[in-house]
C-alpha cells in the first residue's frame, strides 16, 4: 500500500509535491518570536553614584622624592651622592621617615647589582615606617 505520486492520470497535470509545508510552520515561529520579544521587559542597568558637589580640591603640591640607586658594584648612591655604608642609609631613612608628609622613596637598582642589597634597602625603608616605597626602572628586565 505505497503511494506511487509518479503516476498521474493526466499527462499535461502538475506533479504532486510529496515535502511537507513548512510555511504555516515559519509564520507561527515568527509570530512567537516576536511576542516574546515584546512581552520581556527591558531592563535598564543603572547605578548609583554620588558625585561630588561643588569646586574641585586644588592642586595638590608634588611630593617630595628621596631617590636611592645601587650601582652594579652595590654602591648606594641617595639622590646621587654615594653613601659610605649602609648604617649611613639608615640614618638617612630614619631622619626622612619623621617627615610630615613623608617623602617617596624610589629605588632604582642596577641590572647587575646584588638582590641582598636590594631587599635589605626595601627592607630598611620598611621597618623604619616608610609608606610610599616603589621600585623604577622596571622596564629595562621586559
Amino acid at each position: 500500500m505505497a503511494i506511487d505520486f509518479d503516476e498521474s492520470t493526466e499527462p499535461d497535470a502538475p506533479e504532486l509535491a510529496s515535502g511537507m509545508n513548512i510555511t504555516p510552520l515559519i509564520d507561527v515561529l515568527l509570530v512567537l518570536l516576536v511576542m516574546l520579544i515584546i512581552t520581556i521587559p527591558i531592563t535598564l542597568h543603572s547605578v548609583n553614584m554620588e558625585l561630588p558637589a561643588g569646586l574641585p580640591p586644588p592642586n595638590a603640591s608634588v611630593p617630595q622624592v628621596v631617590r636611592i640607586e645601587i650601582t652594579p658594584q652595590n654602591q648606594l648612591l641617595w639622590d646621587g651622592a654615594p653613601l659610605a655604608n649602609p648604617t649611613e642609609l639608615q640614618a638617612r631613612l630614619r631622619s626622612v621617615s619623621s617627615l610630615n608628609p613623608q617623602p617617596e622613596i624610589h629605588v632604582l637598582s642596577a641590572r647587575h647589582a646584588k638582590y641582598d642589597t636590594l631587599a635589605a634597602v626595601l627592607s630598611d625603608a620598611q621597618s623604619l615606617g616608610l609608606q610610599k616605597i616603589g621600585v623604577i626602572g622596571l622596564d629595562e628586565y621586559h
